[in-house]
């Protein structure tokens, strides 16, 4: 049990140090080091150094290195570049402006959030980052809605993306074993209910801003610039015919992107060098590296098991902890795939209790993992976007959490009045 407690030491120390503007990756070391104090009556003390190494370079189990940790590193630095490079040559500005003559009343805010949603990688808003912090000085936001916004828009497709890990590994043959477009079909309405729900959020922050919106000529040429941050899907399509790892495909993908954004703007080989080289940051790699430690170190101490299986033990009905274990969970490790990955089996006992089928059942499972996973403190999205806005994660909770929980709340009442009819 002192796991269990460690889990709620460790993660209140986090927020504390996040807030104090702390380091977040070394915060999050320091938490992972407190829960596996904690944890030292189930795991013996080699096995914090251990959890370390194994999320950072060295399998023990499989007696080799592993480089899926530093390949995430090297892949959010180069994101990290890509966007910094995109703003210093005012290419950022140049798409805006030319997205700004086909959506009015601040609509790009939305929009650009949402195109970069398209790839599906981790810390992927921190591309919008630079675009939406520019667009809402307009609008006059402040810091915490420019997050919402950007985080928010970001993750509207994931209810009916085909090509989500969590997705794909939800509807494979050892969970759920569904074709996975029933299970688009059945999350329709959650996906609608993420577009209704960040334009209500939109038209609200952009009320009081005193603009003059004017018709103006579509502007095409700055949406060139689109391609840079779209390459990478493409690099990702073709190289997985190849077997190639998805990171590893997305790394190829954004080093080209930043190749070829060079050859569409006009600058010198040593100006855009130099860009480059100021846009490089070891807060980035230090903060993955922290998040996967202690995911490691959550997943060593046995916490997960232990807190899905006292939330099982408490009078709840069988629908309720379906929706609870796998949302907390993804709050806890800040990881949708994971939680869905930890989750499904303890909550599959539940499953002939519900009346509700396999699809809907899964449907559930999923959005309640994406919701704990979208709120968490350690959601790479919400830490890089924070991170680029110059604000934290829990700013904007007054707003985040209200969407998150009404999205879950629409998407279940539908998939229980569905199987009932």
């Amino acid at each position: 049990m002192l796991n269990v407690l460690g889990v709620v030491v460790a993660f209140v120390v986090i927020i504390l140090l996040i807030n104090k503007k702390f380091n977040f990756g070394v915060s999050l070391i320091l938490g992972s080091l407190i829960l596996g104090i904690f944890s030292l009556q189930t795991i013996e003390l080699v096995d914090i150094p251990k959890a370390f190494i194994e999320a950072s370079i060295y399998s023990f189990n499989d007696q080799q290195i592993v480089t899926e940790t530093i390949e995430l590193v090297f892949l959010l630095m180069l994101i990290y570049i890509l966007a910094k490079c995109m703003q210093e040559t005012e290419a950022i500005k140049k798409l805006i402006d030319s997205l700004r003559t086909f959506f009015s009343k601040g609509g790009t805010l939305g929009v650009i959030p949402a195109v970069y949603g398209l790839m599906p990688v981790p810390g992927g808003a921190l591309f919008s980052a630079p675009m939406i912090s520019e667009e809402g000085k307009k609008y006059l936001l402040k810091k915490n809605q420019k997050n919402f916004l950007n985080v928010w828009f970001r993750h509207i497709w994931f209810p009916i993306y085909p090509i989500s890990s969590a997705m794909i590994l939800i509807c494979s043959e050892k969970f759920s074993n569904i074709n996975i477009y029933h299970l688009i079909l059945v999350n329709i309405p959650a996906f609608i209910a993420s577009i209704i729900i960040g334009i209500i959020y939109l038209k609200k922050f952009i009320k009081k801003a005193s603009i003059q919106q004017t018709k103006s000529e579509k502007n095409y040429t700055g949406l060139i610039y689109l391609l840079p941050p779209i390459v990478p899907l493409f690099f990702y399509g073709v190289l997985q015919f190849f077997d190639l790892p998805q990171i590893r495909s997305f790394l190829i993908g954004v080093v080209f992107s930043i190749i070829f954004l060079y050859f569409l703007i006009k600058i010198s080989f040593k100006e855009y060098i130099q860009i480059i080289k100021k846009s490089i940051t070891w807060k980035l790699a230090l903060a993955i590296f922290g998040i996967m430690i202690f995911r490691e170190m959550f997943d060593v101490s046995k916490a997960n098991i232990l807190i899905a299986d006292m939330i099982g033990r408490l009078p709840f009905p069988a629908l309720l902890i379906i929706i609870v274990i796998p949302l907390l969970l993804g709050l806890l490790t800040g990881y949708n795939l994971g939680a869905i990955a930890l989750s499904y089996f303890l909550v599959e006992p539940f499953f002939s209790f519900t009346g509700i089928n396999i699809i809907g059942l899964t449907s559930i499972i999923f959005i309640s993992s994406l919701v704990g996973y979208l709120i968490s403190p350690i959601h790479l999205c919400n830490v890089l976007s924070s991170e680029y806005l110059k604000t934290d994660t829990t700013r904007m909770y007054k707003m985040y959490i209200p969407a998150a929980i009404s999205l879950l709340i629409i998407q279940t009442s539908i998939v229980i009045l569905v199987s009932t009819l």
